[in-house]
């Protein structure tokens, strides 16, 4: 007889076995209906989902992907050029800026201005295991290839996130969550599956829920709100502009004087805020607005950001 073979019961206990057992199943059978009972209500809940912690940038967690996988091009924003899949030469041994204290002045403002989402310690730590690409030069190229995909994938999932922390978007939090899903299970694909992502396609999908998310939003503000979707507002004059409730999704606003404006529930998706001056504005309620926006632009003690973002060191 097999060790995982229990012995048969005698015939003295075999009717106390058999209640034993007929208990058992049905005390297992009352912990799978609870179970399925708080996974249900957990589908259903309204409950907040403010946990962005994944999708902030940890490099302390990456192998300095956003160094070495992307290009830039020398300009107002990089001193020097760099292709795609080269380090940065300021990137040293242990996967870290050599002058991240002086970058700005230095002549590398559009790396104070890039933000991963997240992205690079997911595919440093999980995509790859933690094996860097100097100890496994086979794996560089597929691994500078998967982080620009991830990084969508995890932007999608900060917007994501975002909306189904709002209570006005609650008619559509039950599709935002099963789309939460998927992208979450996007991003554990392997090398292989993610840079064949059609990850353009998947943003025009996800974007129909975020569009309709925005408009939940603006809809709090009484009257005709200003509709500036793709407009372009480069050197606007906005100082004191009355913009709330405002669609400026995909807006170019670069320098822009936005000073003192108010900018409340707002839907600023894809804005394009490079050196706009935010001093004394308030973000606040706005939506769909990234760190990498705000660090793009210019603003002050004043300007009023939404809670999950932070005041840039250089303002």
């Amino acid at each position: 007889m097999s060790p995982q073979t229990p012995p048969p019961p005698s015939a003295s206990s075999s009717s106390s076995g058999r209640r034993r057992s007929g208990t058992a199943r049905g005390q297992s059978r009352d912990r799978a209906a609870a179970r399925d009972r708080r996974a249900a209500r957990a589908e259903t809940a309204d409950t907040p989902s403010t946990d962005r912690s994944a999708l902030q940038a940890d490099c302390a967690d990456c192998f300095g992907l956003c160094c070495v996988a992307l290009p830039f091009a020398r300009s107002a924003d990089f001193a020097v050029d760099k292709q795609a899949g080269r380090p940065c030469s300021n990137l040293d041994a242990g996967f870290r800026c050599g002058i991240h204290a002086r970058l700005r002045e230095e002549g590398y403002r559009g790396c104070t201005v890039f933000d991963c989402f997240g992205a690079g310690q997911k595919v440093s730590q999980v995509t790859f295991g933690g094996t860097d690409w100097r100890e496994a030069p086979a794996t560089a190229q597929r691994m500078f290839a998967v982080f620009p995909v991830m990084r969508q994938l995890h932007e999608l999932l900060w917007y994501v996130t975002e909306a189904l922390d709002l209570a006005v978007a609650r008619p559509v939090h039950q599709r935002l969550r099963r789309e939460r899903a998927r992208l979450e299970e996007l991003t554990r694909g392997d090398a292989d599956t993610l840079p064949a992502l059609d990850v353009n396609a998947l943003r025009g999908e996800v974007n129909v829920l975020l569009v309709r998310v925005g408009e939940l939003v603006r809809a709090q503000v009484p009257g005709r709100t200003r509709d500036h979707r793709g407009a372009d507002l480069m050197g606007a004059r906005l100082a004191g502009a009355d913009l709330r409730g405002a669609s400026l999704r995909g807006a170019l606003l670069v320098a822009a004087d936005l000073k003192n404006a108010d900018l409340r529930m707002a839907d600023l998706i894809g804005a394009d805020l490079r050196d706009a001056d935010l001093g004394g504005a308030d973000l606040t309620g706005s939506v769909f607005l990234t760190q990498a926006q705000v660090n793009a632009a210019r603003g002050d003690a004043g300007t009023r950001l939404p809670p999950a973002l932070s005041r840039p060191a250089h303002w």
